[in-house]
């Protein structure tokens, strides 16, 4: 199973057991995030950090919303069988990723 961590600051054990520090592949950014789907497919589950820190000319990165966003309009990609978890500690960005993402599956399921 491919797992991606989209996370500016934290490492996978901070979310996740350390057992599991093997499995995931980590990006620190939405430019990353994009760049690694591109190049090696979507992966099976996701875990998305929304708050991304700033990018190199000190602005407001786009945040994890923003690459789920990418996901559902740009990507081109079939997300039915996508599983994901939201771990910010921001909890209207959290609502907002998993409202996105859960609705969009549902979509393409019915």
């Amino acid at each position: 199973m491919k797992k991606l961590f989209l996370d500016d600051l934290r490492t996978v054990d901070m979310v996740y057991d350390y057992s599991q520090i093997s499995e995931f592949e980590v990006v620190r950014s939405y430019v990353e995030f994009v760049a690694y789907i591109q190049k090696n497919g979507l992966p099976d589950f996701i875990s998305f950090d929304n708050d991304l820190g700033l990018n190199e000319l000190g602005e407001v990165a786009p945040d994890g919303y923003a690459a789920a966003k990418w996901l559902v309009y740009e990507s081109g990609l079939d997300l039915r069988e996508l599983q994901f978890k939201v771990h910010s500690a921001n909890p209207v960005a959290t609502d907002q990723i998993r409202g996105l993402l859960n609705n969009y599956i549902k979509f393409l399921k019915e």
